[in-house]
């Protein structure tokens, strides 16, 4: 997606900060310090029960591409500092240029279901070259997570009905609306309105006609005939631009013509009013006049929750088309991922732990190698332990709760552990065969089936157990205890 898009180099989608400390590393002869960061996130998003990881087939193409070329560092060169003189001298640029990326990266694969505080993504590596990847990877996984776990959640309340994501319009930039598309295409939507998407990554576009359409014609009627003339194999007739009952009854004329020249009437769309009320007035129209197979799609402004009382109310809408309030994750725009480090030693020294405070406890950092351990028992998911790879996870392992340590459970005997974060860079190469946007898709459903209907509700729903395993969570208690001054 980023080569249909962009030049070749995206070195410099990052923040000045992370070049300037890199500049600092590399002046403090530290730069080939090891370093583990961690990437993820600390609160549910739409305040849910889970979260769709996304993003990872893009970072890693922007991995594979990742070079400072001759415009990158003719621009760094050029920035200046307080005095006027350059921010940046020239050794330290041609040291980017020829800068190799030999780090390893861990992830858990596109589509996997996560919670707070799990690392989505661990970095090892050279301290210059892991920094410089915060920016770039808190950037392209952060927003695609959002909008996946919101289309899970809108194709959820769906139950089984199809959901068009339609943000183009309303997104956030052309590479914000592409990231929307493939994102809640992998959150299970299954299509969009944006033709660039459908282009670039091969998700089926949908679409018909506007009110403006309409209204450029003397009558609705005419509209309809003239629409089906152009596209006999594509009506869905928008029929609220003035009357919408009226509309599906218009609808229905036309559609009587498209079955005399051999096509039918696909469906109408509902675009604004008591949705509810309208769809089942329009169903009884369409079935009385012989249209039963013809799809009440609906748009305006839905999302999971006005899905799910339409859904209550017994609506016949059969097809959504969602769009601002998906690919805008308009609720809860941001995700507030965070990258932090958690390990650092000379190169083949020993490792040390590293851990930033802070006054608020759920902003404390965990340190280590951190993996995270998903335990099944009878095909569902029981229990998340986040665990340091260094030291071993005890047989009877106990989870404590990152926000409440009063909070803990132990792993139920017989449940068998797998391990979340999986190879994808090693030295600086890919070693992980990038699946497709389909069998991604896949994934999102099987993963969502491992958690029982309480973790999926819509509302206040059950808080799945996720946390420190005991050791990790003794050991970091430590660490703060000593760094605040309270022990030896």
């Amino acid at each position: 997606m980023l080569a249909d898009l962009y030049r070749p180099s995206l070195a410099l989608l990052t923040d000045l900060y992370q070049v300037t400390m890199a500049y600092g590393y590399w002046k403090a002869g530290v730069h080939r310090r090891e370093a583990v960061f961690h990437l993820f996130f600390r609160e549910r998003p739409f305040r849910g029960g889970y979260t769709v990881a996304c993003g990872l087939g893009v970072a890693i193409e922007y991995l594979e591409r990742l070079r400072f070329d001759e415009a990158d560092l003719a621009y760094l060169a050029g920035l200046r500092g307080a005095d006027g003189g350059p921010l940046f001298e020239k050794a330290f640029l041609n040291f980017l240029r020829d800068m190799p990326l030999e780090i390893d990266i861990d992830a858990v694969p596109e589509g996997t279901v996560v919670f707070p505080h799990e690392p989505l993504v661990r970095v090892r590596g050279p301290i210059i070259s892991s920094q410089l990847l915060e920016t770039p990877l808190l950037t392209l996984l952060g927003f695609p997570t959002l909008v996946a776990t919101k289309a899970a959640r809108v194709v959820q309340a769906a139950r089984g009905e199809p959901v068009l994501e339609f943000g183009l319009r309303r997104a956030q930039g052309i590479d914000g609306a592409l990231s929307a598309s493939r994102a809640a295409y992998i959150g299970g939507c299954a299509g969009t309105s944006n033709l660039l998407a459908g282009q670039i990554l091969g998700i089926p576009v949908r679409g018909t006609h506007a009110h403006s359409w309409v209204m450029c014609f003397d009558d609705e009627l005419e509209a309809f005939y003239a629409y089906a003339r152009a596209m006999p194999n594509n009506c869905v007739f928008l029929v609220d631009t003035y009357d919408t009952l009226e509309g599906v009854r218009r609808a229905v004329e036309v559609g009587r013509w498209l079955r005399s020249q051999g096509h039918e009437l696909l469906g109408v769309r509902l675009d604004s009013g008591d949705l509810a009320y309208l769809s089942i007035q329009a169903r009884k129209i369409l079935d009385e006049a012989g249209f039963s197979q013809t799809v009440i799609f609906a748009s305006s402004d839905l999302d999971e929750h006005l899905i799910e009382s339409l859904k209550q109310q017994r609506a016949t809408i059969a097809a959504w088309g969602v769009g601002t309030k998906l690919a805008t994750a308009y609720d809860d725009p941001a995700l507030g991922c965070v990258y932090k480090l958690s390990a650092v030693r000379e190169p083949g020294g020993p490792w040390k732990d590293r851990l930033k405070l802070s006054e608020q406890a759920v902003k404390i950092s965990n340190p280590g190698h951190l993996q995270v351990r998903r335990y099944l028992r009878n095909g569902e998911a029981v229990a998340d332990a986040i665990y340091d790879e260094q030291h071993p996870l005890p047989e009877a392992c106990v989870i404590v709760d990152p926000a409440d340590p009063t909070r803990r459970k132990a792993v139920p005997r017989g449940a068998i552990g797998e391990d979340l974060l999986v190879p994808i860079v090693r030295n600086g190469k890919r070693v992980y065969d990038v699946p497709t946007l389909e069998e991604t898709r896949r994934r999102v459903q099987q993963q969502l089936a491992l958690f029982h209907n309480g973790i999926r509700r819509l509302v206040n729903p059950h808080r799945y157990p996720a946390g420190l395993e005991q050791g990790l969570f003794d050991r970091k208690t430590e660490i703060i205890l000593k760094l605040r001054g309270l022990r030896g």
